[in-house]
């Protein structure tokens, strides 16, 4: 299983990662017409070790950065996470890597510190090393006092590839030098240190954020309001009408998208950008007017099949968009961040009367799954939407529990998914939640199991989901087990059709406790099953 569909554990107060996530392996046995439409993220994080102080040391050392400085830069872009870059704005280059090296900087460093581009976006000591020989060389440029930590400040801002000022200042003084003044601390999964930064007083040498009153956003009071230009109308009449919201993230840190967004020459925009901590939001642009957050127009095949009368219509019509700061491939999300965009979000829905689900508070990779993967496959989806019926003082439906292929999605109170044997992971478009898993049919005990609890005794009709092709199982058998084991039902579904859609497998009768739903393997060889979602209703 991918190490991006197991989010690792948060075990100290500051952000806690883990650097031994089990790693994505092929599929021998998979048919290759299986082509996921996204690209694979297996490879990001691969070679990230489980201690990384020796490496910030090593590359410091080799080309005569702070090792201080070097921490606390990757923290600030990327909670020392080997991201892998993603396109989300036209005309930004992907960041990689512990740094978020992205465009000039990545190929330059990589020069510099005699490694491969590739290597540089892949490799968590070659990441390191082209940052440190980047930062060397631009603090040459401007002929930086190295054994001065403050002096550094100017470098920092270069690096980061904003140009507006006070974004600059941001990002100089609330981020790297906030991260050097406070420290931070990362452990592995077992409690062992993954990386470390002592705190160190230093003011940086740079111009300070302006100090003047900040005007709260027109339509979410909590948010900074940082009005874009890049915005118009929406339409007259009720494809105009704000009816979903769409999560995306930057591929960015927060201070660099919000300024992005706000350059008319940039000629996209968002109408809220959430930070990594979630101690601040900026409103953008005004919810009864048009943002440029997304590419596509709507195609309700990839969205369940709901609000199909607004197929053919542009996306940006109907919409509100919100960012994050943080990237598609990053592991797992900070629960600060994912709190104040729910509050948001619930703003945003009760505001407009925007259905609380996730059909219609969607990722930006669900509508436009040819070109972006945002969120990420890690956005906890059922802990933001049950955050964001929190917060409205609402609640989802008790009756139905949906069991999702990707663990994050699943309420763990209620729903678990297992694999048996060697699954590979599939992204192509239809899928529910944030992809699916598929495997090659053959006489073979190694099913895929979504687990589900009940109460008490119960009758419940179940419906499973899967993205259709020509080379999927016709005979894809679903078997239903009771708690205690006992078999209570069992399907063979065509998956060839009926893709991207919930489909009935049938009506059965389970008992108190943890019942299943098994997707068994062992049919007709020559073909794939898919294992995406159940829904128990």
């Amino acid at each position: 299983m991918s190490i991006f569909r197991n989010p690792l554990a948060a075990a100290a107060a500051a952000l806690v990662l883990s650097a031994c996530g089990p790693q994505a392996q092929q599929n021998p046995e998979a048919p290759p017409a299986e082509t996921p439409s996204q690209p694979s993220p297996d490879t990001a994080g691969s070679a990230l070790p489980r201690e990384l102080d020796p490496l910030f040391a090593q590359a410091a050392q080799e080309f005569n950065v702070p090792a201080e400085l070097l921490k606390a830069v990757s923290y600030a872009e990327t909670r020392w996470q080997m991201i892998r870059g993603e396109a989300e704005f036209p005309g930004q280059k992907p960041a990689f890597g512990l740094m978020a090296l992205r465009g000039e900087d990545l190929e330059q460093g990589a020069a510099l510190a005699g490694v491969t581009v590739e290597a540089a976006s892949t490799d968590a000591l070659s990441n390191l090393r082209a940052g440190a020989a980047r930062l060397s060389q631009l603090a040459t440029d401007v002929n930086v006092e190295r054994g001065d930590l403050a002096a550094w400040a100017p470098v920092v801002a270069r690096l980061s590839g904003i140009t507006n000022p006070e974004a600059q200042a941001e990002h100089v003084h609330r981020g790297v030098y906030a991260v050097i003044n406070q420290g931070a601390v990362a452990l592995n999964q077992d409690g062992s240190v993954f990386a470390s930064l002592e705190p160190v007083k230093v003011e940086a040498k740079f111009e300070r954020p302006q100090v003047r009153a900040m005007a709260a956003g027109p339509d979410y009071a909590a948010a900074v309001w940082r009005p874009s230009p890049n915005y118009n109308a929406r339409p007259s009449g009720s494809t105009g009408d704000p009816s979903m919201i769409i999560i995306h993230t930057c591929e960015g840190s927060y201070s660099s998208c919000w300024s992005w967004l706000t350059n008319s020459a940039s000629g996209v925009s968002a109408h809220y950008v959430v930070n990594e901590s979630g101690s601040e939001v900026s409103q953008l642009v005004r919810e009864a007017s048009r943002g440029w957050h997304i590419g596509a127009t709507y195609d309700c095949s990839l969205n369940a099949s709901k609000e199909c009368w607004l197929n053919g219509v542009s996306a940006n019509h109907f919409t509100i968009g919100i960012e994050h700061g943080g990237y598609a491939s990053q592991t797992s999300f900070p629960t600060g961040q994912i709190d104040a965009s729910a509050k948001l979000s619930c703003d945003i829905a009760r505001d407009n009367a925007i259905v609380k689900d996730s059909y219609h508070i969607v990722a930006h990779g669900r509508l436009q799954p040819a070109t972006r993967t945002d969120p990420g496959p890690n956005w906890p989806w059922s802990t933001y939407i049950s955050k964001i019926n929190s917060y409205c003082g609402t609640t989802t439906p008790s009756g139905e529990i949906i069991v999702d292929s990707n663990s994050a999605n699943n309420d763990a109170s209620k729903a678990r998914f297992e694999l048996t044997g060697t699954w590979t992971d599939g992204y192509s478009a239809g899928y529910y939640g944030s992809g699916y898993y598929y495997a090659a049919t053959e006489a073979v005990s190694a099913p895929a199991t979504f687990w589900f609890y009940l109460p008490t005794a119960q009758t419940r009709t179940v419906d499973a989901w899967w993205v259709a092709g020509t080379n999927r199982s016709t005979t894809a058998p679903f078997i239903a087990y009771n708690a205690a084991g006992s078999e209570v039902g069992r399907v063979s579904m065509n998956q060839q059709i009926n893709g991207g859609k919930w489909v009935q497998l049938g009506t059965y009768s389970f008992s108190a406790g943890w019942n299943k739903v098994q997707l068994s393997r062992w049919t007709t060889p020559g073909s794939v099953v898919m294992a995406d979602a159940v829904r128990v209703r």
